[in-house]
């Protein structure tokens, strides 16, 4: 009985002309989408996050590359990226994707961005009106298995000052984006905290910059390999500090010795 219901469903589907397809089952892993942030000196800095687009191509496909855009979901699209310090991390989508590669990330950005020093607030214009910021990647999925793709915008380098008096920026968004795969973190912490270090992770003629929090703590999410920390005081009154060798094992955190940056 059971299998001549079957034929009748067949059918009936056949004559009413619906697809009589199954859901897709085919083997998916999951894509998570995180932004980080190396901050700068100015007391916040606000962007506007419409989402990031990835370009993957399917297995079987080579050569097809497909696109699919995660919007950034919360209705408020305003994210001040400079609290992201001290190991805080955004997420800003996850989606699962057929089984291939992903190749490439950018993220989409929208006009309305500032930068705040005090109780004033600055425009920080695109450029050329360019909204999107892209980088290469190169990350088989695998079923089964979660995946992370992090941006690190790097304010640091995205915005100078271009004069004084009065107070002008230019913004021309600078990102690193990598896979989390692979990846050490190492962590410390500076004192006092009071001040606004520029943080540096150095191998060869590489370097990544961040800050501390409120708290004096810091984070880097590095490559496995030696690196040196370079600690900039930011403040004439003290002296530039220096941490030798501080190795990054994948998968595992390392403690960076305490730095307590002396006055000259």
């Amino acid at each position: 009985m059971k299998y001549f219901n079957n034929i009748l469903s067949f059918f009936f589907c056949l004559l009413l002309g619906f697809s009589c397809t199954s859901p897709d089952e085919s083997p998916k892993a999951l894509v998570n989408i995180f932004l980080v942030d190396a901050p700068a000196q100015w007391d916040s800095v606000v962007v506007e996050l419409r989402g990031v687009e990835i370009e993957f191509v399917p297995s079987g496909r080579e050569g097809q590359v497909e696109s699919m855009f995660l919007p950034y979901e919360p209705g408020n699209k305003q994210v001040n990226v400079s609290l992201l310090v001290g190991g805080d991390i955004l997420p800003i989508s996850r989606r699962e994707f057929q089984i291939g590669n992903i190749t490439k990330a950018t993220l989409r950005l929208g006009e309305n961005n500032f930068l705040y020093q005090g109780e004033r607030g600055y425009p920080l214009r695109l450029p050329n009106g360019q909204t999107d910021f892209s980088g290469d990647l190169s990350i088989r999925l695998e079923p089964g298995i979660s995946y992370d793709v992090i941006i690190d915008f790097d304010l640091e380098k995205s915005i100078k000052t271009t004069q004084t008096n009065p107070l002008a920026f230019s913004f021309q968004p600078t990102l690193d984006i990598y896979s989390g795969i692979g990846l050490g973190t190492v962590q410390g912490s500076i004192s006092p905290t009071t001040l606004q270090p520029a943080i540096y992770a150095i191998r060869d003629s590489d370097s990544l910059s961040t800050h501390m929090n409120a708290s004096g703590t810091y984070v880097f999410r590095l490559e496995p390999g030696s690196y040196t920390l370079f600690i900039d005081p930011k403040d004439e009154a003290y002296v530039a500090d220096t941490l030798l060798n501080v190795q990054v094992t994948e998968g595992q955190r390392t403690t960076a010795d305490r730095v307590t940056l002396s006055r000259r």
